[in-house]
């Protein structure tokens, strides 16, 4: 456990870079069986305009560039918050040895919290999971992030800039769609 709460915090350094750049701040580190960090990675998909740049999906990509390989049956996976449905398809195809997640994500998680993709006896390859490891940290970056995003949004849609701009966009005869 111990192990698990040091790869942990890296993976919370890699969420916090994507935080630094307005991305959901979501990290992953990819440790082999002797400890050494593999891959790191963290949210880029507005960044790369990339909808499968996950923090996760990024560390895979590096980890099988730095490999040369795509399987990865020696390998665990630290990850801030539980993986979504996509991220676990890869994982399994990875054949990953083990994932370890911070925060659960009862929206799209697909470790148990929301879809069990996992736990599927159909799959030929079974990962074992680890979940809830610093998950208050884990959990409160992730909440200050979104409460910050909502914080903004409701500045923009009080603002009187932005009232004035949607009233020219509502009154404009030409216009077709009210602008924000």
């Amino acid at each position: 456990m111990a192990d698990d709460i040091f790869y942990m915090r890296l993976a919370l350094a890699q969420a916090r870079l994507a935080g630094a750049m307005s991305e959901v701040p979501v990290g992953a580190v990819i440790v082999d069986g002797r400890g050494a960090v593999v891959a790191q990675g963290c949210n880029r998909t507005l960044t790369d305009h990339d909808p499968s740049a996950h923090a996760e999906m990024v560390a895979l990509r590096q980890a099988g560039l730095l490999l040369e390989r795509y399987r990865f049956n020696e390998l665990t996976l630290y990850v801030t918050l539980e993986p979504c449905i996509m991220c676990v398809g890869a994982l399994i195809h990875a054949r990953i040895k083990r994932v370890v997640f911070g925060a659960y994500d009862g929206k799209t998680g697909a470790c148990g919290s929301m879809f069990s993709l996992m736990n599927d006896r159909r799959h030929n390859h079974h990962i074992e999971v680890q979940g809830g490891v610093l998950y208050s940290e884990c959990a409160s970056l992730l909440q200050q992030f979104f409460k910050g995003r909502r914080q903004l949004l409701k500045q923009k849609r009080l603002s009187p800039s932005a009232c004035s701009a949607h009233l020219k966009g509502a009154l404009n005869p030409k216009a077709k769609f009210l602008r924000p």
